[in-house]
Parts: structure tokens; sequence; C-alpha cells
């Protein structure tokens, strides 16, 4: 569930947007979860913190070593889409290269109200 009280799309059910062929970050998906493991984990730890009553600025510490990992994993995937799967539909016609261009921006456009 979203801030807003919406909830979240079921992301491993959804399918996401339909893309023939490997996304965009496929040759470095082995990266990409192993540094999502590394996050999950300081989440954990973060969890542990707070049910240790650990100081309160090093929990936001933790915090924000997480989101900044996560920004670091989103650029990456951003990157990912941009030079492959919106360059892909691009060279296939312009009307699919402007809707993946504006997927692409609708995207950022989230990542930079977070």
């Amino acid at each position: 569930m979203t801030d807003t009280g919406t909830p979240l799309p079921d992301i491993a059910t959804d399918g996401g947007h339909p893309h023939d062929g490997p996304h965009g970050y496929a040759s470095d998906k082995e990266a990409y979860l192993k540094r999502m493991r590394r996050i999950e984990g300081q989440v954990r730890g973060i969890a542990r913190m707070i049910d240790e009553d650990v100081y309160c600025i090093d929990i936001l510490t933790q915090v924000s070593a997480v989101t900044k990992a996560l920004q670091a994993v989103s650029i990456g995937l951003v990157e990912d889409h941009l030079g492959h799967c919106v360059v892909d539909a691009a060279r296939a016609s312009e009307a699919e290269g402007a809707a993946k261009v504006k997927e692409a921006a609708d995207a950022i456009g989230r990542l930079v109200r977070s």
C-alpha cells in the first residue's frame, strides 16, 4: 500500500508492460539481485535496531544508507531502460519510441517525487 492508501500493483503477477525479448537489465540481472539482497539485509537490520531500541539517529543513518542504495538501483534501471527498451522501441517505430519515452518520463517522475 502506498502512503496515500492506494494498493501497490502486484509486480509478481502484473507482468508490467509488454516487451518482447530480454529486459534492459538482463545482462546485469545477477548484480541487481546481489544489490537487492544486500539492501534486504540492511532493512532487516533496521527492523532489528528498532526492536532493540537503538538510538534513533543511528537508525536514521541506516535508513539513509538504504535509501541511497535503492536510488542507485533505480538510476541503473533507468539507464538500462533508456539504453535498451527505449532505443529498441525507437528503432521499431516513431510511435513505439514516443510511448517508451513517455513511460520512462513517467517512471522518472515517480522516482523524483518519492
